[in-house]
């Protein structure tokens, strides 16, 4: 008898990928080669949407080219910017952001070729488009004017300027960049393999696209972050000591078999070496916000779950409270993520189309067998 398949295909290896790379026994990510706590505050988003993209670490001359291409990919295409008002009016962030790429293909020039350079040309536009579409779809709903992207601001930079019509502070810009290198891609991630089966159909890139954004939107991949800061919100607002209520909530809810979000991962069996880093810019924006509550609650919540079940902060935990003091509202921060890993997602469509393979799993039938069909007339 063959052995059972594993449940949501875990361990499998779904493909093969010079990406990005994850250790799980000692916590270790990489991108290319290179580890994320290298990368991490040293290398701009930029820098790292090349590298996954192009195959190689840029140069000078070639990020100045690519930062040239992207500020030139951030204007929004017709159809996108006639129905962006309707859309914000009637869907929410993630399905909003499914809709707005989708309808960005038709204004795309090379959305009918899979070539290598087409895809690489698309890879950029998508990813100068993704914080914009964010930030245009706040201004729609809130009924103000998307301000304008500044070309002497990066990505995250930009985002922000655009987000909140002001320009940031530099160093929560430079806190934000190291948000979107941290999450720029890892590995056959939910969202990564829907991609990459689409992409194996050859269809094109913002087809693949729209499917990551789609798999991202579901609660137990990208909306994690969104649920940890609404925890967190929920807990200040039950009244008394805040450390105290997290203690006595989060102690309850585990007893009664209760997940915390923010919690665990299937690969990583010690820290997420990415909440490292982000616990680290909590710290800091707390610090300087005033009013460091949040951040307490964080790591008082980390030290409950860790006494009771042994389990160690994943990359949304701490991520919540960052985009929190940010000042980015709370139902953009799973978009966020995906302006983020937009990179990624590109990145692997280009690596599928360039050594293609239909994905076809098998199937376990576990249905009823021998059945004897009878006519309706006769039953």
């Amino acid at each position: 008898m063959a052995d059972k398949p594993a449940r949501g295909l875990a361990d499998v290896v779904a493909a093969s990928t010079a990406l990005s790379d994850i250790d799980g026994q000692v916590g270790r990510l990489s991108y290319r080669g290179y580890d994320i706590n290298e990368l991490a505050g040293n290398a701009s988003f930029e820098e790292i949407a090349y590298l996954l993209q192009r195959g190689a670490a840029p140069d000078d001359a070639d990020l100045a080219a690519y930062e040239a291409e992207l500020a030139a990919g951030r204007e929004l295409g017709a159809l996108a910017v006639a129905d962006l008002a309707g859309i914000a009016r009637r869907q929410p962030p993630m399905a909003a952001l499914r809709s707005l790429v989708s309808l960005a293909s038709a204004d795309d020039p090379d959305s009918g070729s899979n070539e290598a350079a087409a895809n690489q040309r698309k890879a950029a536009r998508l990813t100068a488009q993704q914080p914009v579409l964010i930030a245009a779809y706040h201004a729609a709903r809130t009924g103000r004017e998307l301000a304008p992207p500044d070309p002497g601001l990066d990505t995250a930079a930009n985002f922000l300027l655009q987000l909140s019509g002001s320009k940031p502070d530099p160093r929560a810009a430079e806190i934000l960049d190291t948000c979107l290198v941290l999450h720029a891609d890892h590995t056959m991630n939910a969202s990564t393999f829907a991609a990459r089966v689409c992409a194996a159909t050859l269809a094109d890139m913002h087809s693949a696209v729209v499917a990551a954004i789609g798999t991202l939107s579901g609660p137990l991949h990208g909306g994690a972050n969104e649920q940890v800061m609404l925890g967190l919100e929920a807990i200040r607002k039950s009244g008394g000591n805040p450390l105290d209520a997290v203690s006595a909530q989060v102690t309850a809810r585990l007893a009664r078999g209760e997940k915390i979000m923010g919690f665990g991962h299937r690969v990583y069996k010690t820290e997420d070496p990415r909440a490292a880093h982000l616990r680290r810019m909590s710290a800091e924006l707390a610090q300087g916000s005033g009013d460091d509550t949040y951040y307490r609650m964080s790591r008082r919540m980390e030290e409950v779950v860790f006494a009771e079940k042994g389990l160690y902060p994943n990359v949304d935990f701490y991520a919540a409270t960052v985009y929190h003091y940010l000042g980015i509202p709370t139902d953009l921060f799973t978009p966020v993520f995906s302006a983020s890993r937009m990179a990624g997602w590109t990145a692997h469509v280009i690596e599928q189309h360039a050594d293609n393979r239909l994905i076809r799993p098998d199937s376990e039938y576990i249905g009823v067998s021998g059945r004897a069909w009878v006519p309706l007339g006769v039953r």
